[in-house]
């Protein structure tokens, strides 16, 4: 049954007493936002969106990103209005509290309706284009009958002005994804002030110029609201709706100012405001009569849910899409068999072209991958036989050039893991991982399935110079919570990487790889079938003399490592070598297993091509070979023996310890 135009109001001004009460309240919070766009998000909510509160996870379901996530009491209004179960007026009441589902900015591992965790301005809609390319991708493999739906972000003048922003909205526009919508929040205001003391850009020609259609309206109108977001839906390419709202919209005497931007109202304002707005009910109480009008927009979702169900169990491919959608790899186990088979043999290749080994079986057994590179294909051999390029003209191909977005590429992949059905890879060179950390650190935080492709992980690529060289990079990766960092040293401990990557559906991994080619360690001698990467750190070689040493390695020197324990054995001092490819999963392993990995009784030294900071957990006092400086531009075998990666360089500082 439709609404009552008259009931849009007060519907409205719901969404503005609470979001003014929860930021008073906390003493906390930022008001603006949501009152300001509290009159677009109630027609989108009741005109548009497609959502059953009963199902938040539903397949189908339209995605909703609220990119201005400081704005965050905006969507747990709407959220528990429309009749979630979470959050409830509980957990509104302690919005910003430990206990409370409410955080400061929304974050998708609390609360169901919540698709991606948001308040990194220009990431939200990042990861929105990410979940309108997943889309498309999935409509082009399993037709309009199980995939069928819309993207829509809230975003505002912040969102619009971060240079990710730029590099989103040129690979929507490149790639027409047409069921995505923007609504800007076109309230002319930041922090500091109006938007005219930092910007005088025409943002709607910027997105014209990148191909999408843009609109104008009175966010304060709904009929034109309406309008606008009904024009949008009708055009074929990605649409910004500029909704010129009043920030603050219902607190007449800070309305429109930016002190409303992220400061509570105070308690005479917010007097004013219910005079001003009419609402005399209690703070965190909802009329009766307002929140049946709410809770009316779910009939419409859930019988929409109902009807894709039944199209859902009738469709041949629909086991198949569930399966992707749920995160569950394919049974079988063609890959751990071929990768098995491979320690038969000896290959001696860079690790980037191990990965790309791996990805040649990997993508043809599990079709939900789909990769890309950031302008680096050929460099991060990233792309496969079985990854068909995915374009405008084919949303069913696997293969996303990126471009020089280093940035973009990692949110949308992160909008991409979390739409679900698409498990993303992307690759660049580590050193620009810099480009995109925040990105990184945002896949860890939501949990999301990514795995980044990091070529050229040291001062082994050479002649490009310290430009291009990584050294603190692989450390200040390993610093980000739960991300696993894996830096293998042949092709077998790729391979396993890249299955420990894959098999972890709640963490994203990096893959750091080297530009040289590494001989194989891993062999039927000194391997079972046993996955040793996924204990962290393993014992490759174990000492045959006394054990006095045990040599810490990773990526490219467990080669060196090996070389080192040899010339140390050859008088008569015992070394083991540990290979350490991820210090994530050693860490997680028992403290019996680490100690004998790990003994306390040698010398412990730790080999890597990067900064020495953090190895000391591992080796005490013990010796740590590493680079604390800026690279150099030369031939790789020049600058690892001018930077004392050599034996005959190690094994002199080893000797001079055990004296």
């Amino acid at each position: 049954m439709a609404l009552d135009p008259t009931a849009l109001a007060p519907m409205a001004n719901a969404i503005r007493a609470l979001s003014m009460d929860a930021v008073e309240a906390a003493n906390s919070g930022h008001p603006g936002m949501p009152m300001g766009m509290a009159d677009v998000a109630t027609v989108l909510w009741s005109k548009f969106l497609k959502f059953d509160p009963a199902a938040p996870k539903w397949a189908d379901r339209d995605r909703f990103v609220l990119s201005a996530g400081h704005g965050s009491m905006l969507i747990y209004s709407l959220l528990h209005l429309s009749g979630y179960a979470s959050p409830t007026m509980g957990d509104i009441r302690k919005f910003r509290q430990l206990d409370s589902v409410c955080a400061g900015h929304p974050e998708n591992f609390l609360i169901p309706g919540v698709e991606c965790t948001t308040g990194p301005l220009g990431q939200g809609l990042a990861m929105a284009v990410g979940m309108a390319l997943a889309e498309r991708h999935l409509n082009a493999t399993f037709g309009d009958d199980l995939v069928d739906h819309r993207t829509w972000v809230v975003a505002g003048d912040g969102c619009l002005m971060e240079g990710i922003n730029h590099e989103a909205i040129g690979l929507a526009g490149h790639l027409g994804l047409g069921r995505m919508v923007v609504l800007w929040d076109d309230n002319r205001i930041t922090i500091d002030g109006d938007t005219d003391l930092s910007t005088s850009e025409d943002i709607q020609a910027r997105f014209r110029s990148a191909g999408w259609h843009t609109e104008e309206c009175d966010g304060h109108d709904f009929a034109d609201i309406e309008r606008a977001i009904a024009a949008a839906v009708a055009d074929g390419r990605p649409s910004l709706v500029a909704c010129r709202t009043l920030i603050g919209k219902g607190a007449p005497n800070k309305q429109g100012g930016h002190n409303v931007h992220g400061s509570p109202l105070g308690a005479a304002e917010i007097t004013a405001t219910r005079e001003y707005l009419g609402w005399t009910s209690a703070p965190f109480e909802v009329p009766d009569d307002i929140l049946a009008n709410w809770h009316s927009l779910a009939a419409k979702g859930a019988e929409a849910r109902a009807v894709w169900q039944a199209r859902l169990a009738a469709a041949p491919q629909g086991a198949e899409f569930s399966r992707r959608m749920e995160g569950e790899l394919p049974a079988g186990t063609e890959a751990a068999t071929t990768f098995a088979a491979w320690l038969e043999g000896s290959q001696k290749v860079a690790t980037r072209k191990a990965s790309e080994l791996a990805l040649e079986v990997l993508t043809t057994v599990i079709p939900e991958m789909v990769g890309g590179s950031a302008d680096l294909t050929g460099s991060n051999n990233t792309k496969t036989k079985a990854t068909g390029p995915l374009t405008a003209k084919d949303y069913a191909g696997r293969y996303v050039y990126w471009g020089i977005r280093e940035f973009g590429m990692s949110a949308a992949m992160n909008g991409m893991a979390l739409h679900g059905g698409v498990i993303p890879y992307g690759g660049t060179f580590l050193v620009f991982s810099d480009y995109a950390r925040n990105a990184i650190r945002m896949s860890a935080l939501q949990h999301a399935r990514v795995v980044y492709v990091l070529t050229h992980d040291s001062i082994g690529l050479g002649e490009d110079g310290p430009t291009h060289q990584p050294v603190e990079h692989v450390m200040s990766l390993r610093m980000i919570p739960n991300l696993q960092v894996f830096r293998p040293a042949d092709v077998i401990e790729t391979a396993e990487a890249w299955m420990l990557a894959l098999q972890s559906s709640a963490t994203p991994s990096v893959l750091a790889l080297t530009r040289q080619n590494l001989p194989q360690l891993r062999n039927v001698a000194n391997s079972g079938s046993e996955n040793l990467t996924a204990k962290g750190a393993y014992r490759l070689v174990s000492a045959t003399a006394a054990r006095k040493v045990v040599l810490l390695a990773t990526g490219s020197e467990v080669e060196l490592a090996v070389a080192v324990a040899a010339s140390l054995e050859g008088q008569g001092i015992g070394a083991d070598v540990v290979s350490m490819p991820c210090w994530e999963l050693f860490d997680a392993q028992d403290a019996t297993y680490r100690a004998d990995v790990v003994p306390a009784d040698a010398l412990r030294v730790s080999i890597e091509a990067g900064v020495t900071l953090g190895w000391q957990k591992y080796v005490g006092d013990g010796v740590t070979i590493g680079i604390d400086s800026f690279g150099a531009s030369a031939p790789a075998p020049v600058l690892f023996d001018h930077f004392g990666f050599t034996v005959e360089k190690i094994v002199p500082r080893i000797l001079e310890r055990l004296a």
